[in-house]
């Protein structure tokens, strides 16, 4: 009984540790009070910044490209998703997102409607793009996803000409998922990849790109923790209990005494 309740104590102990990583698993959107942003870059170097879980609207005309800039974790999931107004009259468009990390690199979609093509008679088109989870480290080589700035670019392609310079509104949102210790890797990177981050003290160029303002929400982690420290720990509770338990079931009473001793 006392490997029983030991055991029950070791399950009680390892939900109260978890509950906390799983009520923070939803994002929720920024509480500063901060208007939503009214418009929208020409460039990365002028992509304007938004926060996640923050709608951010723009006008603009057709033919334009859109830049907005935001801050993804490790760990994190982002799902950018934008909505195009498009003029009463216009022949048939196509439109697409196109998302690229701190070194402006694009990132594939894992799913979503990344370009779609919009009817003569449409009176708006919606995109989504759901990128792969954001790593703490990766191989220089590899095209993974890091923690820093990532970049939307919103625009038209194959486009009439009659319908270039037409006027358009759009508007986008970023939201995250955290998928928590199943994403988590070993190493971490010195720095998030953001604008300016390499810009010494002093040096500062007027061609040089300026610091991203936006960060996540408690700072940068860059794979300081991770849930799978409370499930490591756990595993190896339950595992010295199960010995314990083991060895109190098979060692039996002892000498019976009926049989003499040796």
């Amino acid at each position: 009984m006392r490997v029983v309740r030991a055991l029950s104590a070791a399950l009680l102990t390892l939900g109260l540790a978890a509950a906390p990583a799983a009520a923070d698993a939803s994002p929720s959107p920024s509480q500063d009070g901060t208007a939503a942003p009214t418009r929208a870059g020409t460039s990365f170097r002028t992509a304007t910044e938004i926060e996640q879980g923050q709608p951010a609207t723009a006008s603009g005309s057709t033919g334009d490209y859109l830049y907005w800039s935001f801050p993804a974790d490790t760990g994190q999931r982002p799902t950018v998703e934008a909505t195009v107004k498009l003029p009463e009259s216009h022949a048939s468009q196509t439109w697409q997102i196109d998302v690229y990390d701190g070194l402006r690199r694009r990132q594939a979609c894992q799913y979503g409607a990344q370009t779609r093509t919009a009817a003569a008679d449409a009176s708006s088109v919606r995109l989504a793009c759901v990128l792969r989870t954001v790593r703490a480290w990766s191989e220089p080589w590899a095209n993974d996803p890091l923690p820093g700035t990532y970049y939307v670019r919103l625009t038209a392609t194959g486009i009439a000409t009659a319908d270039l310079g037409l006027p358009v509104g759009s508007e986008v949102r970023v939201d995250a998922r955290d998928i928590g210790g199943s994403a988590a890797v070993d190493g971490s990177l010195a720095e998030p990849l953001v604008p300016g981050v390499a810009t010494k003290p002093g040096e500062e160029r007027e061609d040089a790109a300026v610091p991203a303002g936006l960060e996540p929400e408690g700072g940068w982690a860059s794979g300081r923790w991770s849930d799978r420290w409370v499930w490591t720990a756990a595993g190896g509770i339950l595992a010295a209990l199960a010995g314990v338990g083991g060895y109190a079931l098979t060692r039996g009473t002892g000498r019976p005494s009926r049989v003499p001793p040796a």
